[in-house]
């Protein structure tokens, strides 16, 4: 069976812990720096750690491989699964004029825009949170409060700041259970 060592480099956890980064800032090199595409700069992120896996800390690569095709069901079927099902459903209420009636109704509940942002970012925020998650909340508040003439950047941040909260509950509670399965803590189920 596969014991991870957590200091192969060096015997330092420190160097083992930036050798364990090197995937990660691959992936924001080509994604910042250099504007790859996200599905390359994924890929090669991808291969990064499957060689620091089976290179540095000594995992076998059949192990590799299996890690990998769990880590990419995961990140498809309940992550994607939801993500791309919210927003089909935004590019539905969109198209029939619904998303147009949701803005009107939330511009009417008053002109202050303090209580415009509390109502779409935190309220409706939470509400998708709790529905979708994985960032379509901060897309679709964003782009609610934008249409009702807060500034890009200004409207970012509030969504951004107002997902904060709701964020652990979110997509029908998969942060928590994930951290129950990842450590292996009783999840109790209803």
């Amino acid at each position: 069976m596969y014991q991870q060592a957590l200091d192969p480099v060096a015997a330092s956890l420190a160097w083992s812990s930036l050798v364990a980064a090197l995937p990660l800032i691959v992936l924001f090199v080509m994604l910042g720096i250099m504007r790859v595409t996200a599905w390359v700069a994924s890929l090669v992120s991808l291969a990064a750690a499957v060689v620091t896996a089976a290179a540095v800390y000594g995992m076998p690569f059949g192990q590799v491989l299996l890690a990998g095709s769990e880590g990419a069901m995961f990140g498809f079927f309940p992550i994607l699964w939801i993500v791309i099902n919210a927003i089909w459903v935004f590019q539905m209420t969109v198209e029939t004029g619904h998303f147009d009636v949701l803005r009107r109704s939330f511009a009417r509940v008053s002109d202050d825009r303090r209580v415009q942002a509390i109502i779409i970012a935190f309220s409706f925020g939470a509400l998708m949170e709790a529905l979708a998650g994985f960032g379509t909340p901060v897309a679709v508040t964003s782009v609610m409060l934008i249409a009702l003439g807060f500034k890009p950047l200004k409207a970012a941040v509030l969504a951004l700041a107002a997902n904060t909260a709701p964020v652990a509950f979110g997509a029908m509670a998969t942060p928590i259970l994930t951290l129950g399965k990842v450590t292996g803590s009783a999840v109790p189920r209803p």
